[in-house]
């Protein structure tokens, strides 16, 4: 007795393979879009009917996938293969990513294709880099937060003090998510520099250490700022007034500078010159009994850099700048590199600063200083503080003393 024939269109279970669900049709199965086609379906509605002859075998061999493990549909005696049960933190649940999985099994197939199980897997680029950016507001923490996320740093601001040591913890314990990482710390933060302490604790007990960067100005520049603005400051509560809240400030955080590894007087810098003071120093690891150097150029009638541990006054050598020839010339020129250089006064100076540093660099390094700024100065900053400083980085190098950096101040200043 043969099994009666279902009129047209009437549902059914199909007793084949089902086949990819496509728009405006019923494959009689509501799951079929979630597993691997079969390319038999032709668009003809009798290969949903039912076959008289059920144990002959399918007229178009079924494609199989390869697959880590089967999982077999209740309703049909094919398989559909899926990738490794592996999720990452932020990946779709299967169900969602049914149509992606066939289409990535589908290229699998084509010579080049990734391996299954390989895709996916994702190792850390390098090693993990945090920095913690603190100073005085208005010196430009918000400008350098900016910076930081166009390099890919995950920015953390305004984080309450009792939650950093909890951030850090997880920093360090997830490095492929919190790779780089930029906290700012200053004021608002509460007790600063128990905050800081906590961070390092909780960061160098897993082997990673912090880089503290520190922004700061002038007081004059700093109320110009605010007043453009028209914010108000963190510590002024109505009473204290403005330039009084700037010197508590420098008060509460002179901890923090103290133990910074880079310290930046952003007065007169454009966004620009900030991004190259800051990343310049970015990921310079010391090893044991190493300083970090940087060198400023400057202009005495600019002013004298904040940040300098040492300044040295170049302004007794013959000032090229009455030379005609040289006045237009920096010091990054060889011709006024020998001016200055030919001179007996230089070549003393040199001599005398080498022996100096000779002294003092392994005395900084026993007291644990990990950087030192140097700055020299002449009268513009345009010429012999800037050979100076260049014949003293190369002499740095030479030593061995530790990474150098050099920032010419005033050289595109106009």
């Amino acid at each position: 007795m043969t099994t009666p024939r279902p009129a047209r269109g009437a549902k059914s279970e199909p007793s084949g393979p089902i086949g990819r669900g496509l728009p405006g049709r019923t494959s009689g199965h509501a799951d079929a879009r979630a597993f691997e086609p079969v390319d038999a379906w032709t668009g003809d509605e009798a290969a949903f009917e039912v076959s008289e002859a059920p144990s002959e075998p399918p007229a178009t061999p079924i494609r199989r996938l390869p697959s880590p493990g089967p999982i077999v549909h209740p309703h049909t005696k094919r398989v559909a293969a899926r990738p490794p049960s592996t999720t990452r933190r932020g990946s779709k649940p299967d169900a969602q990513n049914a149509d992606e999985a066939s289409a990535a099994a589908d290229s699998s197939e084509r010579p080049g294709a990734a391996t299954a199980g390989t895709a996916g897997h994702e190792e850390p680029a390098g090693p993990q880099h945090v920095v913690v950016l603190s100073g005085l507001s208005g010196a430009g923490k918000t400008a350098a937060t900016k910076l930081f996320e166009d390099l890919g740093y995950m920015c953390v601001d305004n984080l309450p003090g009792e939650l950093l040591r909890e951030f850090a913890a997880l920093v360090a314990n997830d490095p492929l998510r919190f790779r780089k990482v930029a906290v700012v710390l200053d004021v608002r933060t509460g007790n600063t520099e128990q905050a800081l302490a906590q961070v390092r604790g909780a960061l160098e007990g897993r082997g990673i250490r912090p880089q503290v960067v520190f922004l700061e100005a002038r007081d004059e520049v700093l109320i110009r700022r605010f007043s453009e603005t028209r914010h108000r400051h963190p510590l002024d509560e109505g009473k204290r007034g403005l330039a009084n809240s700037i010197a508590e400030e420098r008060r509460v955080l002179e901890p923090i500078r103290s133990q910074a590894d880079v310290v930046v007087d952003t007065s007169d810098l454009s966004l620009r010159e900030l991004r190259e003071r800051i990343f310049t120093n970015l990921s310079t690891p010391l090893e044991p009994d190493r300083l970090a150097f940087q060198l400023i150029s400057f202009g005495f009638k600019f002013g004298v850099p904040l940040e300098a541990d040492l300044v040295f006054d170049v302004r007794f050598m013959t000032n090229p700048y009455y030379v005609p020839e040289l006045r237009q010339l920096s010091g990054r020129t060889e011709a006024v590199r020998a001016f200055v250089l030919d001179q007996e006064p230089a070549r003393r100076f040199l001599a005398f600063v080498a022996e100096f540093l000779d002294f003092s660099v392994p005395a900084y390094i026993a007291e644990g200083k990990t950087r030192l700024t140097i700055a020299i100065g002449c009268t513009g900053g345009y010429h012999r503080s800037i050979v100076i400083a260049e014949e003293m980085a190369t002499w740095l190098r030479e030593r061995g003393f530790g990474p150098v950096s050099v920032f010419h101040r005033e050289l595109e200043r106009t």
